[in-house]
């Protein structure tokens, strides 16, 4: 079975090279020596300056088990955008995180205020304010009050 090369791009160079090859490998048993070495020569110092190949990796063509697979574009580093986009998840959490402590904070100081008017509004023994569950019979109290009215 014949394995074709998916990133080689088929353009008439390098046809003309490929098929020069083969026939230089073909016959290269029939030539001379010193000619031999000028073309081993020659080879290497043209693989030396040819241009480098696209890696797989850069395609986002990936081998494993013997199937071809397409993966994502390779990463492009740090750019603005990418540290946007991780900042901006950290900025909502932390903007969730104060309106939630501001809301909690306003509701306390809600429940303090009732509990605070109805002190001063009712008519009680000063014994009253330091029983400890007064705080709590108050709290019950206004919510009755409050859906009674």
């Amino acid at each position: 079975m014949k394995t074709q090369d998916l990133t080689a791009q088929h353009d008439p160079m390098d046809l003309l090279g490929q098929q020069l090859a083969q026939a230089l490998t073909r016959h290269s048993s029939d030539l001379p020596h010193d000619v031999s070495e000028r073309l081993r020569f020659a080879r290497q110092q043209a693989m030396a300056v040819r241009k480098p190949d696209m890696a797989p990796a850069l395609l986002g063509i990936r081998q494993s088990n013997g199937s071809l697979t397409l993966a994502g574009p390779p990463s492009e580093g740090l750019n603005l955008w990418n540290i946007l986009g991780s900042a901006l998840p950290l900025i909502a959490l932390v903007a969730g995180l104060v309106t939630v402590s501001w809301i909690n904070r306003e509701n306390t100081v809600a429940e303090l205020a009732a509990v605070d008017s109805a002190l001063l509004v009712d008519e009680l023994p000063p014994a009253a304010y330091t029983d400890p569950g007064f705080a709590q019979f108050l709290k019950q109290g206004l919510g009755e009050a409050k859906s009674n009215d």
